[in-house]
C-alpha cells in the first residue's frame, strides 16, 4: 500500500549543510496515514441501499420464507426418480414454481434429495402435511421446510469449577 504524507502548515524548511534539520522538521509535522478510508468524506458504499427481505418480529421458530417462495426440502428420493415422478407427486398440492433435482456427477444418479418450491405457504404446508413419510418408488420420503427460523439465541452461563472438574 502507498504511504500519504499530510503536511500541516506549508512551511519551507531551511536547508542546512547536511539537511538532517529539515527533515526532521518535516517529520515532525507530518501524518502517516496507510489504507483506505481515513478521510472524513463518506464513501460511495455507506450511500447503497441494500434489498432486504420482510420478516416478522416473532422470534419463534418455524418455517421461513425465501426470497421467491416457500421450500420444501425432500429426502429419501429414490436415485432413479424422475423429474415428473416428483412434479407429479407434489403438483397435487399446488402450482410448482420451482423443482430442483441434483445429480450425482459420477453415477449420473439424484443424491437423494430434491427442493420443491411453492408459491403459497398453504400449498407447501398441505405437501408437505400429506407427503411426509409417503412412498416414492418403493422408499420412503421425508418432507420438511427448507429453511427455518430457530430459536433465540441466548448467551450460556460459564459453570463454576469446570476446571477443577477438568483435571480430575
Amino acid at each position: 500500500m502507498a504511504d500519504v504524507l499530510d503536511i500541516d502548515g506549508g512551511d519551507e524548511f531551511e536547508v542546512d549543510d547536511e539537511g538532517d534539520q529539515g527533515v526532521a522538521k518535516l517529520k515532525e509535522k507530518a501524518k502517516r496515514r496507510k489504507g483506505r478510508g481515513f478521510g472524513s468524506e463518506p464513501s460511495a458504499r455507506e450511500d447503497i441501499k441494500y434489498e432486504a427481505m420482510d420478516t416478522d418480529d416473532s422470534e419463534e421458530p418455524g418455517p421461513q420464507r425465501s426470497v421467491e417462495g416457500w421450500i420444501l426440502f425432500v429426502t429419501g428420493v429414490h436415485e432413479e426418480a424422475q423429474e415428473d415422478d416428483i412434479h407429479q407427486k407434489f403438483g397435487e398440492y399446488g402450482e410448482i414454481k420451482n423443482l430442483h433435482l441434483n445429480l450425482d456427477r459420477r453415477t449420473g444418479f439424484l443424491k437423494g434429495y430434491a427442493l420443491v418450491e411453492y408459491e403459497t405457504f398453504k400449498e407447501a404446508q398441505a405437501a408437505m402435511d400429506a407427503l411426509n413419510g409417503s412412498d416414492m418408488l418403493g422408499q420412503p420420503i421425508s418432507v420438511d421446510w427448507c429453511f427455518v427460523k430457530g430459536p433465540k439465541k441466548t448467551r450460556r452461563h460459564k459453570r463454576s469449577g469446570s476446571i477443577e472438574r477438568r483435571r480430575r
